[in-house]
């Protein structure tokens, strides 16, 4: 059997329109190494488990998928993990299965910068955001203007946002996650808090993928558009991890995981409109950090909605 050097893992569902230019942004790369391509299509109702067999048809050798009957998601299971019965890769990339690489090269300059330092436990880098209806590209993910390592504090104080998960490349033998990370809605921010913890995270400030935003059936989506309860609900349940960890760590890094918790319940009182919430003495200095145009633009909120409203249809219409 040759041997492996990265198992590339790929969640999808319901990505029928986006599949194909994720598979083949794994098939383009230019490697000294071999690779392998676990997807898991989690019981999609379109047609991407069909999509993604006709590739299995033409790369057997490489494609090796996972078609679910029942979506696992729904059921609580954490789908990232699926491949940790059957992966023979020393370390694991992860691209879901909306967006895609960019580089040919990505996986060759993670690999051998992860092999040139033993001690470094994951390689993230940087970025485009791309619209999902127009595949324009509208940002970017670059946390540092330069490659250079992120603390334990940072990656926490970052949250899920801080990196691009199609990013990231680690190292499997961190495959064994503490508890804390199953007790989490969502999948990349406590995997990179375990990882920072275990190891040393690198980040290569190279553009190397493009994240989607506004697919309707991403995680990031779905959670903008949930209801009031179902948002609070999230935010519970990221503070009940960021507890875990502060336990799991033995208290090593409490001032920042409080402020991280207080940091993300500010940002759900902004983001709900709780102007009295949001200037009060607990928030005071969060307020005070925010950029002239982001206070400006609550002020406008606050005291004249009908002009946000009425500025956010002309957008659109000029749009």
């Amino acid at each position: 059997m040759t041997d492996i050097v990265v198992s590339i893992v790929c969640i999808t569902y319901n990505q029928e329109k986006y599949i194909a230019e994720a598979i083949d942004g794994f098939l383009m790369q230019k490697t000294n190494f071999n690779y392998e391509i676990l997807i898991q299509d989690d019981a999609s109702t379109d047609q991407t488990a069909d999509i993604i067999r006709k590739y299995e048809m033409r790369y057997p050798d490489i494609i090796r998928p996972v078609y679910q009957t029942q979506n696992q998601y729904s059921k609580g299971i954490h789908v990232l993990d699926f491949y940790q019965a059957y992966a023979r890769g020393r370390y694991i990339a992860i691209c879901e299965g909306d967006d895609y690489w960019t580089d040919p090269n990505k996986l060759q300059k993670q690999v051998d910068y992860m092999m040139k330092h033993p001690d470094c436990s994951a390689c993230v880098h940087g970025a485009i955001k791309v619209d999902a209806i127009t595949g324009k590209t509208v940002g970017i993910v670059r946390p540092s203007p330069r490659s250079r390592d992120f603390t334990v504090e940072e990656v926490i104080l970052g949250g899920g946002g801080l990196f691009a998960t199609n990013s990231i490349l680690y190292d499997r033998a961190f495959s064994k996650h503490p508890e804390f990370y199953y007790n989490c809605p969502i999948g990349d921010y406590p995997l990179m808090i375990h990882l920072a913890i275990s190891g040393r995270v690198h980040y290569m400030q190279e553009v190397m993928s493009a994240y989607r935003i506004g697919a309707v059936s991403s995680w990031t989506y779905q959670i903008s558009r949930a209801s009031i309860d179902k948002r609070m609900d999230h935010i519970d349940k990221i503070e009940m991890m960021l507890k875990e960890v502060d336990e799991y760590t033995n208290k090593e890094y409490t001032d920042t995981i409080d402020k991280k918790i207080k940091k993300n319940r500010f940002e759900l009182l902004v983001s709900l409109g709780d102007y009295e919430g949001i200037k009060s003495d607990t928030y005071k200095a969060h307020y005070r950090s925010l950029s002239l145009y982001k206070r400006l633009h609550i002020f406008i909120k606050q005291y004249f909605p009908h002009t946000t409203m009425f500025l956010k249809t002309r957008i659109r219409k000029n749009g």
